[in-house]
């Protein structure tokens, strides 16, 4: 009986990895815990319970719910492996979550958790910032970034044909622009919450 359980997980997961990543190459393989309940009931699939997790993915930046293994621990903020293979603390990744329907305390810790992504990941951004274009004949998808305006983004642009940027410090330092991590961080959560009505990094 309990390998027909496991085998229905496998089920539910590669029907959800199938379904949301069919344009990307990439799985999700690391989550960062928001919140996770001992004792809860999934909210995307009907009569689950056990440890329920939510969660942000490090490369789609969407939010997930998770179902833990009881006797693992588990803390907010933790990076979590949720890949394909040699899962410790997962046993399934239930689906995908809304803003809506996140706890308060996953909601609370929603910023500071994409801001530690964004600088653990700091070479994925930069090479963004390096690379971005015009989303519309009028805007840039610079200026889509909170902090970002037009003479900021003039100056990036121009700073990059000069010598692609390597750091967050060398824009700050070379463009004189404030922690740009953070303003992405900002942007990324407007994404999140649905505040942005076009996505530049969370993918749906």
């Amino acid at each position: 009986m309990s390998v027909d359980r496991s085998d229905r997980t496998w089920r539910t997961d590669d029907s959800y990895a199938h379904h949301h990543h069919q344009s990307q190459r990439k799985y999700e393989e690391y989550a960062y815990i928001l919140d996770f309940t001992q004792r809860g009931k999934s909210s995307t699939v009907r009569g689950r319970e056990g440890v329920i997790l939510q969660a942000i993915g490090e490369e789609r930046l969407t939010l997930l719910e998770l179902l833990g293994y009881g006797n693992a621990t588990f803390e907010v903020g933790e990076r979590l492996y949720i890949g394909r293979d040699g899962r410790e603390k997962i046993i399934s990744v239930l689906g995908r979550l809304e803003y809506s329907s996140i706890s308060q305390t996953a909601k609370n810790e929603l910023h500071a958790t994409v801001e530690k992504i964004v600088l653990e990941n700091e070479k994925r951004f930069i090479d963004y910032v390096n690379i971005a274009q015009p989303v519309t004949p009028r805007i840039h998808a610079l200026e889509l970034i909170p902090g970002i305006g037009k003479t900021y983004m003039m100056a990036i642009i121009k700073g990059r044909e000069a010598k692609k940027f390597e750091s967050f410090q060398d824009i700050q330092g070379r463009i004189g622009l404030k922690d740009p991590a953070k303003l992405i961080a900002k942007r990324i959560v407007e994404e999140i919450t649905g505040e942005a009505r076009m996505n530049l990094f969370v993918r749906r």
